[in-house]
């Protein structure tokens, strides 16, 4: 497995179709993490997607997963940590939401990734998105129906977040989101299809490049 700065992997994990194997792969620091999380299912989802990244950074570094250290940055992004010295400079990004997990991965560039999986409980998304989106977006979604609506407003906000997440910015909540800087003028996004009831993007620094996406197995 090899990482190009000219392309971008996108892998996708139905974390429902995983083994708590995975759990093996995990540091001590990981571990009291997900001891944390007190909900048995929401806890083995985590888990499985921390899992799901150290096996496929290990693949790109070709070294034992439980060997990798990471480093975080001022908002959390994760990076790999000097003492994983590799002959390629490996950037990635994870996401998960619900029963699903992205993992984005390229070289040399910045990368960031989102996926959300749609809930049931309702919020409003006009004032969200002239908020946080813009006027203009919100003109947009008030012209759609409501289910159409719902759909427009998920992919916009899928796509903020690979941006802010390629930034380094952290996340926030759609309630509480302000709006992020304007992102520079080289930096490229695109969809990632997920399904019906989720949405997926991913952001990368330096321009358009080529997406590849696969679906993880184990």
């Amino acid at each position: 497995m090899r990482a190009t700065a000219g392309s971008v992997h996108v892998w996708r994990a139905d974390l429902t179709a995983l083994g708590d194997d995975l759990e093996d792969l995990l540091c001590a620091e990981e571990l009291a993490r997900a001891a944390q999380i007190l909900h048995p299912h929401k806890r083995a989802l985590w888990t499985r997607s921390r899992g799901v990244l150290r096996a496929l950074l290990g693949r790109y570094l070709d070294r034992d997963p439980l060997d990798l250290c990471f480093a975080l940055g001022p908002h959390g992004k994760p990076t790999l940590s000097q003492e994983c010295e590799a002959t390629v400079d490996l950037r990635f990004n994870l996401s998960h939401s619900g029963c699903l997990a992205l993992v984005a991965v390229t070289a040399g560039r910045e990368v960031g990734v989102d996926v959300e999986v749609a809930v049931r409980r309702q919020i409003d998304e006009l004032a969200i998105a002239e908020r946080v989106l813009g006027r203009e977006q919100a003109r947009r979604m008030a012209a759609l129906n409501s289910r159409a609506r719902a759909r427009a407003f998920l992919d916009a906000w899928v796509a903020r977040e690979a941006v802010v997440k390629c930034l380094g910015l952290g996340l926030a909540t759609p309630s509480t989101s302000p709006p992020p800087p304007p992102p520079p003028p080289d930096l490229w996004t695109a969809s990632i299809d997920v399904g019906p009831r989720a949405a997926g993007a991913v952001a990368v620094a330096g321009g358009e490049c080529e997406l590849h996406r696969w679906d993880w197995r184990g």
